[in-house]
């Protein structure tokens, strides 16, 4: 049996396209979904600490060099995105370049560092909607609203958001990318009213000293950065979903990852022109910065924006996850029960397990020191599809590719450069979550998979 046994390519391509999944997503359905799982806490948390402990007004520049770093990665998954347009994303360019157990160390990595995610991401969007609710002294009870470690019973808004969540995506494609789309706008508009609004109160003094940390600091900023562009990744999931997708994928990532970019700058520069960075050390910052300047209204309104970003996180990660765990399970990794369509060919036994997995961690479990542990899983994936497309392109040099990632083999190392600096800047422990998880997964795969996987029994 061969660990290293790499999926055909062109099965590949060929079981895409006898999927009976309806392709009704455009390169705006995926723009807005790149977009809604990528634009969160990288504009309402990350801009007033970076700001306030590293990179100053100059957090401008951090997030163009972030944003740099972030389209070398975004480049090598275009070229993917358009040569094989599979739900597998990640795990199945992985697959294909590198070899059946690196494949599924990488599917399970975007598998564990998500769902982490998505119990995060929903307990965030309770402690927003108390905070909104607060404004009309409005407060739920602690035992419904807390997790257990914070005096609770029960996060119950947190559990409640995320089944929500998953039930709008298994009503299928033309329903769920209106929800997306809805939500995405508004979230969108809401930061255009802090721009607005905020950019009458800039004050230029407060954009002096630009550097007040000295370019190490903007570095800094940079790397710390660079995870406010994750995300994007969940939207090649949607590749059996999407009409012309060798054209709309690798338009879709780029033009969202560049859409993000111009959005983080500009709050950025109107952020620390409002309020003195030293002032900015905040989790809500951009409310805190129109509090400071007098607009309670447009604070309120911002706080609505912030509940309704978080909920199109929770969409591209039930949206993206459920499509990779069906994909393993199509290949035969794990078990065959997880690739079961419901009526609106949605991957519902994997949308259900991603849903209930994290609406137990948000209800019930104290994620904080495990945020970094699904940070570090993305990195993981981003570094393996890099390292990919060299391989890929020397051992499949004729292979038709709707898109080809400029200037190979520099763009993917520095994309492997960009991810490994940021790995290895993360602390030991989380290293120890991570490798506490592969080992477990590599015992499963010896177990089950070597032996059930589609290429084995061929």
């Amino acid at each position: 049996m061969n660990i290293f046994r790499k999926q055909n390519v062109n099965d590949v391509i060929s079981d895409s396209n006898k999927s009976n999944k309806k392709r009704t997503l455009k390169t705006l359905d995926l723009t807005l979904m790149s977009i809604g799982a990528v634009i969160g806490t990288g504009v309402l948390v990350l801009p007033g600490v970076v700001a306030a402990t590293l990179a100053g007004p100059g957090e401008i520049l951090s997030f163009i060099i972030a944003g740099i770093a972030s389209i070398f990665v975004v480049l090598c998954y275009s070229e993917f995105a358009s040569s094989i347009p599979s739900s597998g994303g990640s795990y199945t360019y992985v697959y294909v370049s590198l070899g059946e157990i690196f494949g599924y160390i990488v599917g399970v990595s975007v598998i564990f560092g998500y769902v982490l995610a998505l119990g995060l991401v929903s307990n965030g969007w309770s402690d927003y909607l108390n905070s909104f609710l607060e404004i009309f002294n409005i407060s739920l009870p602690i035992a419904i609203s807390k997790i257990p470690s914070n005096g609770g019973i029960i996060n119950l808004p947190a559990v409640l958001i995320t089944l929500f969540i998953m039930y709008i995506l298994s009503l299928g494609g033309n329903e769920s990318k209106l929800f997306n789309n809805i939500i995405v706008i508004l979230k969108v508009l809401v930061i255009v009213i802090f721009v607005l609004v905020g950019v009458f109160y800039i004050d230029i003094d407060n954009l002096t000293p630009f550097f007040p940390m000295g370019i190490s600091g903007v570095i800094s900023g940079a790397s710390v950065l660079f995870l406010a562009y994750t995300g994007f990744d969940v939207t090649a999931s949607a590749a059996e979903e999407t009409i012309n997708p060798q054209k709309t994928l690798p338009r879709a990532l780029i033009l969202s990852i560049i859409a993000c970019a111009i959005i983080y700058c500009i709050v950025s520069f109107v952020l620390t022109g409002m309020v003195p960075y030293k002032d900015l050390n905040q989790g809500d910052a951009l409310a805190y910065a129109l509090l400071q300047v007098g607009h309670h209204l447009a604070s309120s309104i911002l706080s609505i924006g912030a509940i309704l970003g978080i909920l199109a996180i929770i969409f591209a990660i039930g949206f993206g996850n459920s499509r990779i765990l069906s994909a393993l399970s199509s290949d035969g990794l794990i078990p065959k029960v997880f690739s079961k369509q419901n009526k609106h060919a949605v991957p519902n036994v994997s949308l259900w397990t991603i849903g209930i997995i994290g609406a137990i961690l948000s209800g019930f479990v104290q994620l904080d020191s495990l945020a970094n542990a699904s940070t570090l899983a993305l990195l993981f994936v981003y570094l393996m599809v890099s390292l990919s497309v060299i391989v890929f392109r020397k051992t499949n040099p004729d292979f038709k590719r709707g898109f080809r990632t400029p200037f190979v083999p520099l763009i993917p190392i520095l994309a492997i450069l960009s991810c490994g600096f940021l790995m290895v800047s993360l602390p030991f422990s989380t290293w120890i979550y991570f490798i506490i998880f592969i080992v477990l997964a590599i015992i499963f795969y010896f177990i089950y998979s070597i032996k059930n996987s589609n290429l084995n029994k061929k």
